[in-house]
């Protein structure tokens, strides 16, 4: 049984890496398509490097015995996002054509729909992989908060560090761990956010326009995260005062004896 559980996770760990290569793969495409340059190369490489690294650590400490058909949908994603971070990296050196940026981003951003699916169908639902989407996912809108920066300005940057500011301050303050209830609403600002960005850096509207719909997203964001940090505010008090009211209604029972 040890030797097949081995056998298994080594399985695993090789899926990992020829994702690795994959990536590598795609930007060699890319590289030889439109003659990226070095900040795109070393970004690339860092992000497969990194990627592959913080997922086969998370994999040994799961200890899942198959990586899943979700998670291999995921791991492609997880390509298509190398690939348009390599481009936005080249965009501070040279132009790289819009039009390939936006159809890396687009597959990407379908795809997001896909995995899910594929969980709950096949029954491969698990925590590792919820958390992997989500961290696909942000990734992709921080890189898109930056390339669209550089064309409305550095405000459109909160788009992207939202998430990241929001679990830095989990650590400060314990209470944002808290589980969220499931909400409609906070899926679809989540999923409108990678719209917006892909349509407002994709040039097709005029500037006024683009700087719209990006209001739109951050308005929108701030609202998701604000409703959410109120609500687990809330909880945190009426958890924290539940002991003390525990307390005196033990001591009211104690008097009337």
């Amino acid at each position: 049984m040890a030797l097949n559980n081995t056998y298994e996770a080594r399985l695993v760990q090789q899926e990992t890496a020829v994702g690795a290569g994959v990536q590598i793969l795609l930007l060699a495409l890319l590289g030889s398509a439109i003659g990226m340059g070095p900040a795109g190369w070393l970004t690339g490489l860092a992000f497969a490097v990194a990627s592959w690294a913080v997922l086969s650590r998370a994999l040994h400490r799961s200890r899942l015995r198959s990586f899943g058909p979700a998670n291999r949908v995921t791991l492609g994603r997880a390509t298509l996002v190398g690939g348009v971070t390599a481009l936005v990296a080249d965009s501070f050196e040279s132009s790289p054509p819009v039009t390939l940026l936006v159809g890396l981003t687009a597959v990407a951003l379908i795809l997001d729909g896909v995995d899910g699916k594929v969980a709950r169908r096949t029954g491969t639902s698990t925590a590792l992989g919820a958390r992997f989407d989500m961290e696909v996912d942000a990734f992709l809108i921080l890189v898109l908060s930056v390339y669209v920066s550089m064309q409305l300005g550095p405000w459109v940057l909160l788009i992207g560090a939202m998430r990241y500011a929001f679990v830095a301050a989990a650590k400060v303050a314990p209470w944002l761990n808290a589980p969220l209830p499931p909400s409609f609403a906070r899926k679809t600002v989540a999923a409108i956010q990678g719209v917006c960005l892909l349509l407002a850096g994709s040039e097709l509207l005029p500037h006024v326009a683009n700087m719209a719909v990006a209001l739109l997203a951050l308005g929108s964001l701030l609202w998701s995260f604000g409703r959410d940090v109120l609500w687990l505010w809330r909880t945190s008090r009426i958890v924290a005062q539940a002991p003390a009211r525990e307390a005196r209604e033990e001591m009211l029972e104690l008097v009337a004896r």
